[in-house]
């Protein structure tokens, strides 16, 4: 006879893992904070989870009551958090802020610098409102040292409206972003400032003057970018603990991209 599945106690804590502390759970549970409900959405949040396991744990979640399936007016499936789901936002929170202060060296290691996963999450976190709406805006970015399939990735704007593309769209290009992967994360994660990147060369930025300078206002940071810039191994502060509300979607951007 197996195991029992579970910890076989009856402290919250137990029971709480048992649903949360599945192997992805966690990071799926942080895309649908962040506005993904498709699943392809899902899954180019968590590109390396198989599409199988993708879809049991979505099941898993819909029975633990985190999620609810709804149909989309196309037809289409939809997950969304129900209540108790949303209520998870501040443990999700939570383990990125403890994970910028306490281990922040792992979250640089090579394994884990992924430009899809990267470009992604600035794809939804940009601020397409401070993009002219009168214009289409075409920015490419490209990782040096990157194979070919994985260096050059392009965000397009286009009346207020952002979509992430991994093939060239075919328009012209407004803002070409030069950068070394590591770097960029470090920008994102709040580790480093744009201005200090440029200065090392690290980060280069070359179109028209007024789009290089633009690049500051639009170009959003991660989530987790504020405990990312407090120093290393501090103490809980305020500043980072205070509750806040579920991220979702940046303004104007499509849930399907090319």
């Amino acid at each position: 006879m197996g195991a029992p599945k579970g910890y076989g106690q009856f402290c919250p804590v137990a029971r709480a893992a048992e649903i949360l502390a599945e192997r992805w759970t966690p990071l799926l549970i942080r895309e649908l904070l962040c506005g993904s409900v498709r699943f392809n959405e899902l899954h180019r949040g968590v590109p390396r989870m198989s599409t199988s396991l993708l879809a049991r744990r979505l099941k898993e979640l819909e029975h633990a009551g985190i999620i609810e399936r709804r149909l989309s007016e196309g037809g289409g499936v939809e997950y969304h958090l129900t209540e108790s789901g949303r209520e998870l936002f501040p443990i999700v929170e939570g383990m990125g802020n403890w994970a910028q202060r306490w281990v922040r060296d792992d979250l640089l290691a090579d394994e884990n610098l992924d430009p899809d996963l990267l470009m992604w999450d600035v794809r939804r976190r940009v601020i397409s409102a401070r993009v002219s709406p009168d214009r289409r805006f075409v920015v490419r970015f490209s990782f040096r040292g990157m194979p070919s399939h994985r260096r050059r990735y392009w965000l397009l704007f286009d009346r207020g409206e952002v979509d992430l593309c991994v093939k060239d769209p075919g328009y012209d290009v407004d803002l070409y972003v030069d950068a070394d992967l590591r770097s960029l994360v470090r920008v994102w994660l709040g580790h480093e400032t744009i201005d200090r990147a440029a200065a090392n060369q690290q980060l280069e930025l070359h179109g028209d003057s007024a789009d290089v300078r633009g690049f500051r206002d639009w170009f959003g940071l991660s989530l987790f970018a504020a405990a990312g810039r407090e120093p290393p191994g501090i103490g809980t502060n305020q500043a980072l603990t205070r509750p806040r509300s579920p991220p979702g979607p940046a303004a104007g951007s499509r849930r399907d991209s090319p």
